[in-house]
């Protein structure tokens, strides 16, 4: 039995994540003391104590949830559970390389957090925005992002999630008229996401481009197994091709649904969501209700996936 550990990205946030794993396991605090010492402030007390809206601003979450998720996967390979292959969901896909060993955990932390402060700065706060559109296919969002720029401003899908879930991004007054363009052509429903930037869409490209110099820096190995990559979907080893695809991600479309059939055709019959919250869990039964999945973010969730493993299945 194969199996795939998938991490996820930015809206898994909560003060108080994984701190039961933190009370419990040695290996989880040497995670959380290696990222304040690397980022030079306790990361630790921000992701158990808050406040909230700190937590919330990019530059933190990104670290944070990085950090809560190498922790999650410490304690499975402490476990002997280790993953097949590996992917991650826009940030999330640095956690994956960590997993994967293609990306050392103080240079990951050390580079979504600038990550997060490039995508922030990117565009001015307010000037951006982000909506989930329900129950309407991905040719017709696309044609009407494309009707709705044309007329100026920028809107584009930008997170292909699951059947029935995508994510527009853009200027704000562009996404405002394509939620109601996109309300009119049947969707269930588009509602405006509570985000600080919009992330993956070509606005972003200064980001990318910053982001370029800080990845310029670090080395990236090969990775010790395949790394499906958000940007085209296809499984990663070489160093080269992870570097470039971690700079096109940050302007890219995730192609989320092309991540996960990748998976499926190596031959990976269980997804371990890795990390806080349980968001690719629910995509998964949207994409395939044959995907069997199990996720760790506590101790509950730890001891249900290891008994899982051990009873042979």
């Amino acid at each position: 039995m194969k199996k795939a550990f998938v991490f996820p990205g930015q809206g898994a946030q909560k003060v108080g994540m994984v701190k039961d794993l933190y009370d419990s396991y040695s290996i989880v605090r040497e995670v959380f003391e290696e990222a304040d010492d690397t980022l030079g402030f306790s990361l630790t007390s921000l992701c158990f104590e808050g406040p909230d809206e700190e937590l919330m601003k990019t530059c933190n979450t990104q670290p944070a949830i990085l950090t809560a998720s190498t922790a999650c996967f410490r304690v499975l390979r402490a476990e002997g559970i280790m993953p097949d292959i590996v992917a991650g969901h826009s940030l999330g896909e640095y956690s994956a390389l960590v997993a994967a060993g293609s990306l050392s955990f103080a240079d990951a932390v050390r580079t979504v957090r600038a990550r997060g402060q490039f995508m922030q700065e990117a565009v001015p706060l307010g000037e951006g925005a982000m909506a989930a559109v329900l129950g309407l296919e991905g040719d017709k969002i696309k044609e009407i992002c494309a009707a709705v720029s044309a007329q100026g401003g920028v809107v584009e899908a930008v997170n292909f999630n699951c059947p029935g879930q995508i994510v527009i991004a853009g200027t704000a007054k562009a996404v405002e008229i394509a939620i109601t363009e996109l309300k009119a052509a049947g969707a269930k429903r588009a509602v405006l996401l509570h985000v600080s930037a919009p992330f993956h869409s070509s606005l972003m490209a200064p980001a990318a481009h910053r982001l370029a110099e800080v990845l310029a820096q670090i080395t990236i190995q090969p990775a010790a197994i395949p790394v499906v990559a958000n940007v085209n979907g296809k499984m990663e080893t070489d160093a080269a091709v992870i570097k470039d695809a971690l700079i096109k991600q940050a302007a890219s479309p995730v192609l989320w649904v092309d991540c996960t059939k990748t998976i499926q055709q190596f031959g990976a019959s269980v997804f371990v969501e890795v990390g806080p919250g349980k968001t690719l869990c629910g995509f998964n039964r949207k994409i395939d209700r044959s995907i069997h999945s199990e996720n760790v973010e506590d101790i509950a969730s730890l001891q249900k996936t290891a008994a899982f493993f051990q009873g042979g299945n």
